[in-house]
Parts: C-alpha cells; structure tokens; sequence
C-alpha cells in the first residue's frame, strides 16, 4: 500500500506518526504540481489534511492523539511530495474574552498555489516560527514578504486569488515553503539571527 493510500483510506486520521521530520529527503524535494480535473485522491487528501489541522487545535482531541497544534500542513510534511496545502487560521476571542462571530481568519485546501505578488515591506513573527516537522525550537526571525496575493485553484476545480496581509500571509508562505523545499530556518539570518532590517515589520 502507498503512503497516499493509507492516508486517504476512510478509517485514517492523520496523526503525528505521518508526519516526516527535518532530514527526511522529501522536505527538500520541489513538489511535483496537481492535475486538473482534480482526482478523488488529490480531494480527499486536502480534506484530510484540514482534519488533521482541526483535531490538532481541539483541546481534547488534540490531547487524546498526541498531536501538536498546527495551523498549515503541506502535503510533503506527509511525504507525499505534491503541491498542496491546506491552511487553519483560528480568530482569537476579543479582549472581554467573548468568541469570534467567525472561528477562522482563513481556512482553506490550496492546490498548487502560488504568489503572484508580494510587497517590499518585509515581515517576521516576534515569537519566531515553529513547524510540524522540525522537534526544536529554532531562535531567529524568519524573513517574509508582510503581504502577498496567492493564486491557487480550491477543492471544486475552480481558480482563486487571495490577498493577504501579517500572520495570515505568513502562514501561507511558509506552507508554500514546503513545497519548494524549503524549511523556515532557511531564512533567518545565520550570523545575526534578530536582526531587523529597515521598514521591518515585527508581528506580535
């Protein structure tokens, strides 16, 4: 059975178990694009994906099946090296502690997506960035673009076109990072890992 048939069968929830770590051959592999009209695997895969990311946010599921919270997956975090991804932003309750009217900032199955546009104005989380794949915290602020305009085609087969702008943008590039072989810490500065560059904006 190939890896993509053991993810897509019905009973399978990925778990952490799925989930390839840094050093495995596929996080540094350019991802080979999606074919249109989408198969019923591709569809079900990105489905999968988003589940992964849903349990990995739920407090007691989360607990239950060992999983670290996650706000993005792409597929080659699974081993299977095709350009999709899927992206799971939670809104935070409001400063009285009351929910959000929507749960999520952005959630969506991306296949090949890609960015069509970005700002110069660069970016970086002040926490710095964690990923699914990577078992230790890396110190540094990762660089990215603080807006971009992502093309993509969604799961019914029709093109898309997003703006986005602080963590929403951020998480997208680094999910379409993965990708095109390329970890987070590739882009933080080795020699001086916070520096900030002029007009760099710093995202709380």
């Amino acid at each position: 059975m190939s890896i993509i048939q053991k993810i897509t069968r019905p009973s399978h929830q990925i778990d952490m178990q799925d989930i390839i770590r840094e050093g495995h051959p596929t996080l540094r592999t350019v991802a080979e694009e999606v074919a249109f009209p989408l198969s019923d695997e591709d569809i079900i895969l990105g489905e999968k994906m988003m589940q992964f990311l849903k349990n990995s946010q739920d407090p007691v599921l989360g607990e239950k099946m060992g999983l670290r919270a996650g706000v993005g997956l792409a597929a080659p975090q699974i081993n299977i090296s095709r350009r999709i991804i899927a992206v799971l932003v939670p809104n935070l309750p409001d400063e009285d502690g009351q929910a959000p009217k929507e749960a999520y900032s952005l959630q969506e199955i991306m296949y090949n997506p890609k960015i069509v546009s970005h700002s110069v104005q660069e970016a970086a989380l002040a926490e710095g960035e964690g990923c699914l794949s990577v078992d230790r915290a890396v110190e540094g602020y990762v660089v990215r673009h603080s807006r971009i305009t992502v093309e993509y085609v969604d799961k019914t087969g029709q093109k898309q076109r997003l703006k986005l702008k602080g963590y929403n943008a951020i998480v997208v590039q680094h999910e379409i990072d993965h990708i095109n072989g390329i970890m987070f810490y590739d882009r933080i500065n080795q020699t001086e890992p916070f520096a900030i560059k002029d007009g760099m904006l710093i995202i709380e």
